[in-house]
């Protein structure tokens, strides 16, 4: 399954799978002449296959892609060179399709060092359309276009070669119906009035995406939630610590050490190696050198001064005390939102619904940073609601027990003086 090169002339073969043509590129001429044939997209839609549970880095195995009249299978462990395709996919006017295209969006900015071109990814704007989120790729195959997708393969391992017909057909499966997908997804938007509220949550998804992947990545770690400045400053030094001997070692930094050990660690704030040892799960024999290691690094944070520890990612306030009142509005927040024909799951979370009521209440600085429920669209969709019910200015009441929306939100009735 490869492209041959025939004196001067490239000969890509193609092959037939369920009635549609594909391409599979394996070698580096076939592959910058694809990219040179899809130059001219104003929309490539792509996904990707890779394993991730055995290295330092996720593996890239497969890159399908979808641009006009071409379809196409990229093979990444037999091209090593992707540049060309990575670079087509940033170039301003065109248009990226995904499917909850986190790792399509880590692999690009790896390869390219910046963002797709006009990223749509379909599973945000489902949300925003009142489809579950996250929604499955076959949900919406089914729901928006009327088709069922084929199962199998699930458990592929995809660095294996030769692959199957069966197994390039899965995975094509995951790029054919992207571009179909985005079309209705963005005439239900522009007729909504959504379209802007889709550009500017994926303009802040793809910020998050990078911030975690490429600045504090330490911070992502679970656990540190109720650390002080003095254990998020070991919490850190572990961290680097461990991402170091993962890179090194090209394997994933948890098999080096957990996030609850590195938290436990913290929060004992020692660097006495038999303290240390006595941790569960660091007591194994043989592991003296990885114990003066990690004391060292726990040293280091140790000797830091004050103010050179990391601080808390603080809120506006105690959100704890909102326990009871936070879990109420977040149920009137799912009413609000399924009736808005929103998912509330990308809206917000409990947290940020007591993030909002401690921002509300709380005596707070002008320049304080609003909550995520108090900006913008959100803000327009629940976050004014949900403020009316703080005030008192609405009311929720029970409607019809048995429907699938039973809370009635309506202004409050004015009482006669």
């Amino acid at each position: 399954m490869s492209a041959r090169n025939h004196g001067w002339k490239i000969l890509t073969v193609s092959f037939i799978i369920t009635g549609v043509k594909y391409e599979y590129l394996d070698d580096h001429r076939s592959f910058v002449q694809f990219c040179g044939e899809i130059a001219g997209a104003d929309c490539i839609a792509f996904d990707t296959e890779f394993v991730s549970e055995d290295s330092y880095r996720a593996e890239l195995c497969l890159i399908q892609i979808a641009a006009g009249e071409h379809l196409a299978v990229i093979d990444p462990l037999a091209i090593k060179d992707l540049g060309a395709f990575w670079q087509l996919l940033t170039e301003p006017g065109r248009e990226s399709v995904v499917h909850a295209g986190r790792h399509e969006l880590c692999f690009c900015l790896q390869a390219a060092g910046c963002r797709p071109s006009g990223l749509f990814d379909t599973q945000i704007a489902a949300g925003l359309i009142g489809l579950e989120y996250p929604a499955a790729y076959g949900t919406l195959v089914a729901k928006l276009l009327g088709k069922s997708l084929g199962k199998g393969e699930t458990r592929t391992d995809w660095r294996r070669r030769p692959l199957s017909h069966r197994q390039v057909e899965y995975a094509l499966q995951d790029v054919i119906h992207l571009k179909p997908i985005r079309d209705v997804l963005s005439e239900r938007l522009a007729a909504w009035g959504r379209t802007e509220w889709l550009a500017v949550e994926l303009h802040d998804w793809q910020t998050d995406v990078e911030n975690a992947e490429f600045h504090e990545r330490w911070r992502r770690m679970s656990g540190l939630s109720n650390l002080g400045p003095r254990a998020l400053a070991i919490a850190r030094e572990l961290w680097q610590w461990r991402d170091g001997e993962a890179q090194r070692r090209n394997m994933p930094a948890r098999r080096i050490l957990r996030d609850d050990l590195i938290a436990e660690l913290a929060r004992g704030a020692t660097d006495d190696m038999q303290r240390i040892q006595a941790i569960r799960g660091l007591n194994r024999r043989g592991q003296e050198r990885q114990l003066a290691m990690l004391a060292a690094a726990i040293r280091r944070a140790l000797e830091l001064p004050a103010e050179a520890c990391p601080q808390p990612l603080s809120r506006a306030v105690n959100r704890l005390q909102y326990g009871v009142l936070g879990q109420f509005l977040a149920t009137a927040l799912a009413s609000i939102c399924r009736g808005r024909q929103v998912a509330p799951s990308l809206v917000g979370t409990v947290d940020d619904v007591r993030d909002l009521i401690a921002y509300h209440l709380a005596s707070r600085r002008p320049d304080a940073p609003s909550p995520s429920l108090a900006r913008g669209w959100r803000a327009e969709v629940v976050g004014r609601a949900i403020e009316d019910l703080i005030e008192g200015r609405m009311t929720i009441r029970v409607g019809d027990p048995a429907s699938e929306q039973p809370l009635i939100l309506e202004p409050r009735a004015e009482v006669p003086s």
